[in-house]
């Protein structure tokens, strides 16, 4: 059994993670497969939204302690960082097409954090978020320092990463964490919708706007809108724009190629 059930379809890249009797907690197989069918679908040009998600009640629990706590797997957490989280979250934000994180269950440690390195967050309404690093003994890591304050606020988030308070995704959605809260009825018919909509809009404009966000992290306000007036530039140059403006004229529905 693969711990990262793959698939394709209408141009969406569904990754699931795939360790449900461990709450889908991180093994080095895991993260370096992870990485590879992020590859896949970035290169494969069929692919125009990836959407990452679990089997079974959790999203993901974090790192799998098992593995870090039995001598013979234990790969070091500078190698854990190195090679399989930092690569992760490097990827998600550097990908230009949207990530969708479909939260179906518990989201803990760095399982959560991958999630808010998502582009959008839709939780299911039995998710829930937990910064669970200090209770024991380590720091957030996978991203979260830089994502939770920006997503949520510095003192809100501190809060929750000493307290290591579990988030409900009411809370979350309120919080600014997450886009939207689905019931558990709804959850995969949505958010296969919300991937589907992506997955037919202007690709090369989503991730343009997805470079200028990262951008928007550590410019200035003249750095930024130096950066948005060149990727406009570009933009107006694709043929999903000459499309966009065809169809606007014309009344009709666009049909956009991700080109």
């Amino acid at each position: 059994m693969k711990s990262i059930e793959a698939s394709i379809e209408n141009n969406v890249a569904t990754l699931k993670l795939n360790r449900p009797e461990v709450f889908n907690s991180f093994n080095r197989e895991m993260a370096l497969l992870l990485q590879k069918e992020l590859d896949a679908a970035e290169s494969n040009s069929q692919v125009r939204a990836i959407v990452i998600t679990g089997n079974g009640k959790a999203f993901c629990a974090g790192q799998d302690l098992k593995e870090v706590t039995t001598p013979e797997l234990n790969p070091g957490f500078k190698k854990i960082l190195d090679e399989h989280y930092n690569p992760i979250i490097a990827r998600i934000r550097s990908i230009e097409k949207p990530i969708i994180a479909a939260v179906n269950g518990v989201a803990a440690g760095a399982g959560a954090n991958i999630a808010l390195a998502c582009d959008v967050v839709i939780a299911s309404e039995y998710a829930s978020f937990i910064q669970a690093f200090s209770k024991i003994g380590l720091i957030p890591d996978s991203g979260g320092t830089f994502f939770l304050p920006r997503l949520i606020g510095f003192q809100k988030a501190s809060a929750l990463m000493m307290l290591g308070d579990k988030v409900s995704a009411s809370d979350a959605e309120k919080l600014g964490m997450v886009y939207k809260v689905i019931s558990s009825e709804e959850f995969e018919n949505e958010f296969q919708k919300i991937a589907a909509t992506l997955s037919k809009m202007p690709t090369k404009a989503l991730g343009m706007t997805k470079r200028l966000l990262n951008q928007s992290m550590v410019s200035n306000l003249d750095e930024q809108l130096d950066l948005e007036g060149k990727l406009q530039i570009e933009a107006a140059q694709s043929d999903d724009y000459a499309e966009g403006v065809t169809a606007f004229v014309e009344k009709r529905t666009p049909n956009f190629k991700g080109k």
